[in-house]
């Protein structure tokens, strides 16, 4: 099902049709002056905080695209270690703008990020290279991903914030499937040495994954697990929200021990 990976040419017209649903229905949850300053799922994030976290990462998306069409010389990548202060103090620093001048700012950062995305031909989609502040030089395609994350995963926030029961909505959870894969790669810390199976259990993204860690970092390929001695389960929702540190899910298959070396591996963003 080529048009749930957004990783290909194929998934475009999915990802930036979900992308619009998740932000739509963020933009109808944050945009009360009730719930601007109640806290989230996101640490010690108030919802301002969220919006104002999103803005300050679309806008350096702009920097990105802007120096990818232009070959302009961007500093070294930033790093994935140190982001999660970053973030914090970016997003911190908006907490005197009104709700609805931020709002309106983030909208009008949205609608043109998606100008962006939707002028994104076949051969950009994957083949031109964008300089991301954190992460360094990716394909296009991680940006609407990203979108995704930041969208579909702080709406999440927002709700758990509330106390009620809810959950991660499905199209957002099988199309970030493949980007954990990455996610973990980008964020494995200790590198102590393990092998094991994800499997992911429904959904149109779903299957078996090998991934091996080492001294060189995290590796991982679709393939038959049966002969592993762990395999983790998750469905789409659990497998997105554990990867970013949102909870502590999914179901354990063989040692106990080596899962909970792998799932310990990771520094949080």
């Amino acid at each position: 099902m080529s048009n749930w990976n957004a990783m290909s040419y194929e998934g475009k017209d999915t990802i930036l049709r979900v992308v619009r649903t998740e932000a739509e229905q963020f933009f109808d949850l944050v945009d009360h002056e009730e719930t601007w300053d109640a806290p989230t799922g996101a640490g010690h994030w108030q919802v301002r905080d969220v919006v104002a976290h999103i803005a300050d990462t679309t806008e350096a998306y702009f920097v990105a695209f802007d120096a990818a069409r232009s070959h302009t010389e961007v500093p070294a990548a930033y790093g994935l270690p140190g982001m999660a202060d970053r973030v914090d103090q970016q997003a911190l620093a908006l907490r005197g703008v009104p709700r609805a001048e931020l709002v309106e700012r983030l909208r009008g950062d949205f609608d043109k990020i998606m100008e962006i995305f939707d002028a994104l031909g076949p051969d950009e989609w994957g083949g031109l290279t964008v300089p991301h502040f954190y992460m360094g030089p990716l394909p296009a395609f991680f940006f609407p991903g990203f979108q995704l994350m930041d969208y579909g995963v702080h709406s999440w926030d927002v709700r758990q914030g509330t106390g009620r029961a809810h959950g991660l909505a499905g199209e957002a959870a099988d199309l970030l499937v493949p980007f954990m894969f990455v996610l973990w790669q980008y964020t494995t810390g200790y590198k102590d040495p393990c092998e094991l199976g994800i499997r992911i259990t429904s959904g149109p993204n779903a299957g078996d994954t090998r991934v091996q860690v080492g001294p060189e970092g995290m590796s991982y390929e679709s393939g038959d697990v049966s002969d592993l001695s762990t395999v983790l389960e998750f469905d789409p929702g659990s497998f997105v929200l554990t990867a970013f540190g949102r909870s502590n899910a999914g179901t354990i298959r063989g040692d106990r021990a080596t899962a909970d070396r792998y799932l310990n591996l990771f520094f949080r963003i």
